[in-house]
């Protein structure tokens, strides 16, 4: 048995997503390693003593989805790691991670921190074109597009069998850090007219104010845990409509007609890759058209390069 380093970003978080995103990140390793011991070290704060010393020990560690990666480390980074402490980090595999935003090509001190952390011998999993493309800008070739882990289950059995016509009920969720409040009311109210009751999820603490200073009472509030969203999915016929990109994904997993609607890179790329259904949240015309018009879902998945990333650890 073996003691392997998980870099975790639903240790000290304050996203739910991030819980959605370790939930597939795990049971893939628990896939591979069914024998090892994986020990959860926190991306969100940079590890103590004896985190440092587990990573140090770990023959191989991995990083758990997200959109961890930038283009310029040294102003912003959300895998929290001192300077003195990068290069305790030794073959680090990506797991389904993201590149954060639109950037520009990888500064040379970013590029340098990369090619020392990550492993050399190991393919990693990257879950859009666009950090695939990011990483090849850096010399970092060693890479495959998988798509996020969260979608490893949405396979062509999973998807046919998705609803096409729309409910009676809607679950919104908002993105309260990336708000915009004309754009938002505008879209939330065009769910607001298709949907008998609409339900509303905060995926983080201050969702709930701001969807509440745009629609005031008109939704039905459910219960800020992700225990609380997977009952209501699970129970629930309705549809998914809002810019939470992994509370959609959770939507899908439970067989629930989803829109997600783009308010940066994340859903915008993820879309373009695999088929998502996404829109711009300003294509108002076009969220009401998705709502009224039944659509087959297609979601390609690229299962090949997932099962090569996976079979390199057999």
């Amino acid at each position: 048995m073996r003691k392997i380093v998980v870099f975790d970003p639903s240790q000290v978080t304050d996203n739910l997503g991030d819980f959605i995103i370790m939930d597939a990140v795990n049971s893939a390793l628990y896939e591979i390693f069914p024998d090892d011991y994986l020990l959860h070290v926190p991306t969100h704060d940079c590890p103590g003593k004896g985190g440092l010393e587990q990573i140090a020990k770990s023959p191989l560690s991995f990083v758990g989805g997200t959109n961890m990666l930038t283009s310029h480390w040294l102003w912003y980074r959300q895998w929290k790691l001192r300077l003195q402490d990068v290069f305790k980090v030794k073959n680090a595999v990506l797991c389904g991670v993201g590149w954060h935003k639109y950037q520009s090509v990888p500064d040379f001190a970013t590029a340098f921190i990369l090619r020392s952390m990550l492993s050399k011998k190991h393919l990693h999993s990257v879950r859009d074109r666009y950090t695939e493309k990011h990483l090849h800008a850096i010399g970092i070739k060693n890479v495959v597009y998988t798509g996020c882990p969260t979608m490893w289950s949405l396979t062509p059995e999973h998807c046919s069998k998705l609803p096409t016509h729309k409910a009676k009920i809607a679950v919104m969720t908002v993105t309260e850090y990336l708000k915009n409040i004309e754009v938002d009311r505008q879209w939330m109210d065009t769910v607001l007219k298709n949907y008998e009751q609409v339900y509303f999820w905060s995926q983080m603490f201050e969702d709930l104010e701001y969807a509440k200073s745009q629609v005031g009472d008109k939704v039905k509030v459910i219960a800020p845990t992700l225990a609380a969203f997977n009952e209501f999915l699970a129970t629930t016929d309705c549809d998914y409509v809002g810019n939470r990109l992994h509370g959609g994904i959770r939507a899908l997993q439970h067989g629930r007609r989803t829109l997600i609607l783009e308010v940066d890179n994340r859903a915008a790329e993820i879309g373009r890759d695999t088929g998502l259904q996404t829109l711009p949240r300003a294509d108002i015309a076009g969220i009401d058209q998705w709502i009224n018009n039944p659509r087959p879902v297609s979601i390609k998945m690229p299962f090949e390069q997932i099962q090569q990333w996976k079979r390199q650890f057999a």
